[in-house]
């Protein structure tokens, strides 16, 4: 009887690629909006998670950065360094402004980086030099190539221009991108020389980060310390709860619209072959089998509608970053896995709602040409 099904299935094949199509359509919405969801919480902290420091320390009470001030004394970037266990500290100025160039106004966070950082310089340097030094500025290449800038180019940051002396890539997101000064321009332009926003700390190589952060919070006063992962953690919590509410609505809805768009293809598909079941009923198949060949059609319909759901979704992942620079899909396994388990939750709720249709068919009907 499953090999029966698996033939029916494959024998209409206009049939079977309107099922599979819209199986697949409707979890490509489902994978896409979740790997949207998924791309903008990853991307607003990827300068924490990239940073190479195993732990921020800032102003005490200050967990995070966006919608955040942090301001440290010099002098706390001294007591830091005398920590048993830290092997560098990397003070950072930091702030959010506007990256005027050309045409192309972009909110962004400034960051300020001392000559020879240890920690929190660009990832990704796809043109140029990672390191601003006095008069330049490493911005986002997705930003520079919208306004038709590039090296050499002057752009405008905290009100005063620089020079283009490096791209940087993975450092734009939905809201805003991150540039790149350094803390003598930084500190120059906002009259503040003996201050700084972060410490980012190396420890040496056997010490753990989470008692050292406890170590400094102890031994240094007025600041908090978090390791890069509860700092990071902290960032995405913040922004998703701030910034991110719409669209995991809209997520939301997607997933629903689309598990409904699928059970109703799978419950059509169904009764499209309530003939070919008459059939098989006035051939003497019994109820138990008929059921039989309606689950396993309705899950290959859902398997196959699958794999072509996430193939459409991995090549859109592929090509939206290179028409839009700021936006992205980020598919997982973990999204896969729900969308799955759901997919097959509906398909089967759908192929058990036309079996009492089919339980009763009077198999004569087949034979009158009903």
């Amino acid at each position: 009887m499953i090999r029966l099904a698996i033939r029916n299935l494959f024998q209409n094949r206009t049939r079977l690629i309107i099922s599979v199509g819209g199986v697949a359509l409707a979890l490509m919405l489902i994978l896409s909006l979740d790997g949207i969801v998924r791309w903008i919480q990853t991307r607003v902290a990827a300068y924490i998670d990239a940073s190479e420091a195993d732990i921020w320390v800032a102003q005490a009470g200050v967990r995070n950065m966006h919608m955040a001030s942090s301001s440290l004394s010099s002098e706390r970037a001294l007591e830091v360094g005398r920590v048993e266990g830290v092997d560098s500290v990397t003070p950072i100025l930091y702030l959010t402004n506007v990256v005027v160039a050309g045409e192309e106004r972009t909110i962004s966070y400034i960051i300020g980086l001392p000559e020879e950082a240890q920690a929190g310089r660009p990832w990704i340097v796809s043109a140029g030099r990672g390191d601003p030094r006095p008069g330049g500025a490493v911005i986002d290449q997705g930003i520079a190539e919208a306004s038709g800038i590039g090296l050499g180019d002057r752009v405008e940051l905290l009100g005063a221009d620089f020079e283009v002396v490096g791209l940087s890539g993975g450092t734009t997101s939905l809201t805003n991108s991150i540039a790149f000064i350094s803390s003598e321009d930084f500190a120059r332009l906002r009259a503040s020389p003996d201050t700084v926003s972060f410490l980012l700390v190396r420890v040496e190589a056997s010490a753990p980060p989470d008692k050292i952060a406890r170590l400094i919070e102890d031994q240094v006063e007025g600041v908090t310390a978090q390791t890069r992962e509860q700092f990071s953690a902290q960032e995405r919590k913040v922004v998703r709860d701030m910034s991110t509410d719409l669209v995991t609505i809209m997520n939301s809805v997607g997933f629903l619209i689309g598990l409904a768009v699928m059970g109703l293809t799978v419950y059509t598909a169904t009764l499209s072959r309530r003939a070919e079941y008459g059939v098989l009923k006035a051939l003497g198949a019994r109820n138990r089998d008929l059921y039989l060949s309606v689950g396993v059609q309705a899950l290959a319909s859902v398997v196959l509608g699958l794999a072509a759901g996430l193939a459409f979704t991995l090549l859109l992942a592929g090509i939206v970053p290179r028409i839009v620079s700021n936006l992205g899909l980020e598919v997982s396994l973990e999204s896969l896995g729900k969308v799955a388990t759901a997919s097959l939750i509906f398909a089967s709720t759908a192929a058990l709602l036309p079996i009492r249709q089919i339980r009763g068919l009077d198999p004569a009907v087949v034979f009158r040409g009903k």
